[in-house]
Parts: C-alpha cells; structure tokens; sequence
C-alpha cells in the first residue's frame, strides 16, 4: 500500500507507550532502517551517518546503562520519575542509534578547505534527515517512535559495550515498537510567523 509522503510525515510522530512486539519481521525492521538511511541524503554525497541497531536484551542494556549515568546525576529524591522514564524508553522492541562519522568531516574538510568550517554543520543536518527518514519508514510500516538526546551522557558506555569506533559520534537515540497508545493531539503556530512567501 502506497501513501504520498504528506500522508506520512503526519502519520509520524512522538509515541511514547511503546511496546515490544513488532508488526513486521524484526529482519524487515533493520532492513527499512538500513534503506532509509541509504537513500537520505547528505552534503557532498558524505554519506556520514552511521548505524547502530539494538534489539532484544541489547535494547533493554542500553537504557539500563542510561539509567545507570543518570543515577550519578539526577538527586535520589528525583529519581524514581527519571528512572520511570527509561522504564518506559525499555518497553519498546528496539532502538536506533545515530552517529556522525567524524572522520569523514575531517577529510571533506582538508578536500575542500573554502568550505571547512561548514563541513560540522553539513553534517549535522545529515542526521537530522536520517533520523527523519527512518522516523517516517518506520511509521508507514505502524512502528511507533520517539526520539531521546543522552549523548554525550552515555556515549562512552555505548561505544565500549558494543565497540563503536572512536570516530562515531553519537547524535541521537530513537526507541521503536509497536504502539500501544497514540501520541496526543499536534498543534501548530500561526504560518504567519513561520512562512514569508514571495512571488
């Protein structure tokens, strides 16, 4: 069944009562991540995002080591509300973690010196449309999705456990899973404060 991406992009959204069980094949899950990833695209054709899919007991480790950091941070009297968050950030059935490979910004940047210093920011976008593509694949296929910023928090912890090269640079985690309560209603500001139209 085909949707036009409007359709889509407003079928997306932040669903956090999350489940475990999936509607498709976990196969076909990291294969329409890996796609979606694939074919957004990037500044000079970089290709700079980088992957890490978690499911299962992986899954369950990377909140259990999240809530762990956040343990040494957050005062006791708070923390039971911080550690029902992660609870519910666990329930889901997997979660994608998004890099950006410095190593490919540092070449572009001594490829192409008159652009340097945009080479960062370039690649910050680069994310920001991978985690928007899976996002909307994941979606059009009825996964629910949410996307958390614990980076830098756990970016050690999550490149020693499942030995994530030093280049990577953790920019964003999003659970995935089946929906298990919809996301509330969307409300929108005025388009004239965000759009100035010319012609």
């Amino acid at each position: 069944m085909s949707e036009d991406f409007l359709s889509l992009a407003k079928q997306r959204r932040t669903i956090y009562a999350l489940g475990k069980t999936l509607p498709i094949a976990e196969d076909q899950v990291i294969n329409l991540i890996k796609e979606a990833v694939k074919q957004a695209p990037s500044a000079f054709n970089s290709q700079s995002s980088r992957i890490l899919i978690l499911l299962g007991e992986e899954h369950n480790k990377l909140w259990e080591l999240t809530r762990e950091q956040l343990r040494k941070r957050v005062p006791a009297e708070n923390f039971q509300a911080t550690s029902d968050k992660i609870d519910g950030f666990a329930a889901a059935a997997g979660s994608v973690l998004f890099f950006e490979d410095q190593e490919v910004v540092k070449t572009l940047q001594a490829q192409f010196a008159a652009y340097a210093e945009h080479f960062p920011a370039w690649s910050e976008h680069s994310t920001g449309i991978a985690q928007y593509a899976v996002w909307v694949a994941l979606a059009e296929q009825g996964i629910g999705a949410n996307l958390q910023h614990y980076n830098p928090l756990i970016d050690e912890d999550v490149q020693r456990t499942w030995n994530v090269p030093a280049s990577w640079k953790l920019r964003g985690q999003m659970n995935f899973g089946a929906i298990n309560a919809p996301a509330g209603e969307k409300t929108y500001i005025d388009d004239d404060k965000r759009f100035i139209i010319a012609k």
